[in-house]
């Protein structure tokens, strides 16, 4: 069975470099850029978010994590971003940006603060390469800034994924293109990253997580997007992989009304969980270390176009993540209602009220598994 997932995988990327397709834009049917446009051209924008959070249960944090000693803080004012991004189009197909998070330095800033860090070169709509510092496209969210995501944050799949080499800021080299197919809108992305995170001075081994992402879009009506997802690599010697599928969609019904759908599954080598296990005790074959994990998303919004408020939205996220599943599962889902308010249109100015909820399987007492309700309150501004 394991072979015949790594053959799909491997089949993936002999797909992709067959194809050739450029970056993404936010839609697959979204309209050609002009030309008329003169270099070079420096452009600077901004992200200021921030929460308040109330931890609902009880001797959890707000971090979650369980305390039987009674201690821990339930409440708490946050920065969660405060970026400054530089893009600079320095003629028709280069362009160079850098990404800045300054909130990561109440944190060790040692692997933090920088995120973006990049230089793009367009050949064609069908052809672009991106190196440096980067998101590889792999899986949905990878496609979405962080500013327009549809709940509280990014999914705990996500997350995980990236502890993983897989997603978040990796260092690397990436293709990326879109074209026809047929009548068939499609993209891909292929990359070559070393896998051990952002802001690091050399990777951790001689490995490299190679990864593809496909897009076909369905339904121009609907703007209905298929996403497939492979990867295979090596670390410390060790052979692992990567699967995901998702999709999206976006209904309009009406001028005002609108509904937003995000379906996303992952499963990959665990190779974090396995090169913490004991060496002796632990198997040869780190495939017996399998995280999994799915999300769906909804999310409705109706266009107000006031003065003073252009929208709100409404979303309820359901998560399910297993880090585990094989050898030692304890499932984690997390429901995630929020309501939004948008003052400013695209996201400009917003005003976020949630709970997030999460229910383990097993509690394991002084952990963060363990079942916790959290109120949040978020304030962001795009600029």
């Amino acid at each position: 069975m394991a072979f015949l997932i790594k053959k799909a995988v491997s089949s993936f990327f002999v797909i992709s470099f067959c194809l050739t397709a450029a970056q993404k834009p936010d839609s697959l049917y979204s309209k050609p850029e002009q030309e008329d446009i003169k270099y070079p051209q420096l452009q600077v924008k901004g992200l200021f978010q921030a929460r308040y959070l109330v931890g609902m249960s009880k001797d959890v944090d707000v971090n979650g994590l369980h305390h039987s000693d009674h201690s821990g803080t339930d409440n708490n004012f946050m920065i969660k971003y405060m970026r400054v991004q530089m893009r600079a189009q320095i003629s028709k197909r280069t362009e160079v940006v850098a990404l800045a998070n300054l909130a990561d330095f109440k944190n060790d800033p040692k692997s933090r603060v920088l995120e973006n860090a990049y230089l793009k070169y367009t050949f064609n709509p069908k052809l672009a390469f991106t190196v440096g510092q980067f998101r590889p496209w792999f899986g949905l969210e990878e496609t979405y800034p962080i500013d327009i995501i549809k709940s509280l944050d990014w999914s705990n799949q996500y997350t995980e994924f990236g502890k993983l080499g897989w997603t978040s800021f990796q260092i690397g080299l990436s293709a990326t293109g879109q074209l026809n197919l047929g009548k068939i809108p499609f993209q891909y992305a292929i990359s070559v990253v070393n896998g051990n995170g952002k802001n690091q001075v050399n990777d951790n081994d001689n490995g490299k997580q190679y990864s593809t992402r496909l897009v076909f879009g369905f339904s121009e009506k609907y703007n209905l997007n298929l996403g497939l997802n492979g990867g295979i690599g090596e670390v410390f010697g060790k052979k692992v992989y990567a699967l995901g599928i998702d999709l999206s969609s976006i209904i309009r019904f009406d001028p005002r009304w609108s509904l937003d759908m995000q379906l996303e599954a992952k499963q990959a080598t665990n190779h974090t969980l396995y090169f913490a296990a004991d060496p002796e005790t632990r198997p040869q074959n780190p495939d017996e270390y399998l995280i999994r994990g799915a999300y769906f998303l909804p999310n409705v919004r109706y266009e107000i176009n006031h003065r003073n408020l252009s929208a709100f939205e409404l979303s309820c996220r359901y998560e399910y993540l297993d880090t585990n599943f094989r050898l030692s599962s304890n499932p984690r889902q997390t429901i995630t209602p929020m309501f939004g308010l948008e003052f400013l249109k695209n996201y400009g100015a917003r005003i976020q009220l949630g709970m997030q909820i999460d229910r383990y399987k097993y509690q394991v007492e002084n952990s963060t598994q363990y079942n916790n309700n959290l109120f949040i309150i978020q304030v962001q501004s795009r600029f």
